[in-house]
């Protein structure tokens, strides 16, 4: 597999399973081969979610596939990976996620125009089911609305 100029890997299920409430853009600190596997495209953050640990912020269960022209010095696909944000936002977040009992969700991780991997991840509020039931109704009106918009088109 060729490497990418540009990768985008998103979290299909983040938006449907929580309400996004803020947004922040994240460095993520990557060793030896995880950065060539990822520009492979060979990375997932479906199940991946953050946590502070000694106020430092960490995403888990992120999985980078192990990088296919490596040798023995090859990494782990599911360690912890630190993520790097200024104070000011750590604190934020910190604070956030302690009081008002939010999760923090990665929704997006990409290259960015240097090359290096940013992760995109947002402060969010678990949906109740009916939430979710909701959201798939407004989704079929909009696809049903377009279809009908489509047909008067033509």
């Amino acid at each position: 597999m060729a490497l990418q100029k540009t990768v985008k890997i998103k979290n299909r299920k983040a938006r449907f399973e929580y309400e996004i409430l803020d947004k922040f853009v994240a460095g993520i600190v990557l060793r030896g081969t995880e950065i060539k596997a990822i520009r492979e495209g060979q990375a997932s953050i479906t199940e991946a979610f953050c946590e502070f640990s000694n106020s430092e912020l960490f995403v888990i269960n992120m999985t980078i596939q192990e990088y296919s022209h490596a040798t023995h010095y090859n990494h782990n696909p599911k360690s912890e990976r630190k993520l790097l944000l200024n104070k000011r936002e750590l604190k934020k977040l910190e604070k956030q996620v302690k009081n008002s009992g939010l999760t923090i969700i990665p929704l997006l991780l990409f290259t960015n125009e240097k090359g290096l991997a940013k992760l995109q991840i947002a402060l969010c509020k678990g949906k109740k089911l009916y939430d979710k039931r909701e959201s798939l109704k407004d989704r079929d009106n909009k696809r049903d609305l377009s279809r009908i918009k489509k047909d008067f088109n033509k």
